[in-house]
């Protein structure tokens, strides 16, 4: 059951990436072009938010099913504060009335939570991508 945990734990991190940096483009472009706030900068920015809160719940399971090293409680932390920076732009704009939205927030929280995504992954001294 450990392996499991780990693979589907190390295997998610491709699909919060994919989200994260989609997540940065899509709130670069609409900044630059100067669109109106739109419906999807909302799924993907919830999208990377609630893949991480996943994530986290996968990283949870593993730590219970009895894998846990000195290392782990520095990632665990980076984590939940990579989850934390992904959920700060979803939270706040879901409150703003429709004409103070904007992207940029989304951008900027969106590429503190990859830096502390991989500051979590060099932590425990696996590779941002590929195997390790």
């Amino acid at each position: 059951m450990q392996n499991f945990f780990f693979d589907g734990h190390s295997g998610f991190r491709y699909l919060i990436l994919l989200l994260g940096v989609a997540t940065v483009l899509y709130a670069l472009f609409g900044a630059i072009t100067k669109r109106p706030y739109d419906k999807p900068m909302r799924a993907l920015s919830s999208g990377l938010a609630g893949a991480m809160h996943l994530q986290i719940l996968l990283g949870f399971a593993l730590l219970f099913s009895g894998r846990f090293s000195p290392a782990i409680a520095i990632h665990f932390l980076t984590m939940l504060l990579a989850a934390t920076s992904a959920q700060i732009p979803v939270s706040v704009m879901r409150r703003r009335p429709a004409e103070e939205k904007s992207y940029l927030p989304h951008a900027v929280w969106a590429v503190l939570a990859l830096a502390l995504v991989a500051a979590g992954l060099v932590a425990i001294g696996r590779p941002i991508v590929g195997s390790g």
